[in-house]
């Protein structure tokens, strides 16, 4: 196979790609608006002042001691991280499929 066959083959699987994330994604989601969005960006953004609130406690509390976080700390932190990094990673999702067109936008 030569370089025009690879590329013709890679431009040939992203529109397959592409066709197949719209096809499945476009009809579980209704025409999106900025307005729609807005409840994402605000839920990532609660979830990040969280995460970094806790984070920002235990410098504060552990200042100047020779201890670290307990367990109890680490595990409520991870799941504020895990919780960000989550609906951090579902916006992506979101922006993404925006931008390649899976989803229908609201034109008013």
């Amino acid at each position: 196979m030569d370089e025009k066959d690879i590329n013709r083959l890679l431009l040939s699987y992203e529109q397959l790609y592409r066709t197949a994330n719209r096809e499945f994604i476009n009809p579980e989601i209704e025409a999106l608006s900025i307005d729609d969005l807005k409840p994402i960006v605000n839920i990532v953004a609660k979830s990040r002042a969280a995460y970094l609130k806790h984070v920002y406690e235990l410098g504060k509390k552990y200042e100047g001691s020779d201890e670290t976080p307990n367990a109890e700390e680490l595990k409520k932190l991870k799941t504020l991280r895990l919780r960000f990094n989550e609906l951090s990673e579902g916006s992506i999702a979101f922006e993404t499929s925006i931008q390649r067109g899976y989803l229908d936008l609201k034109t008013s």
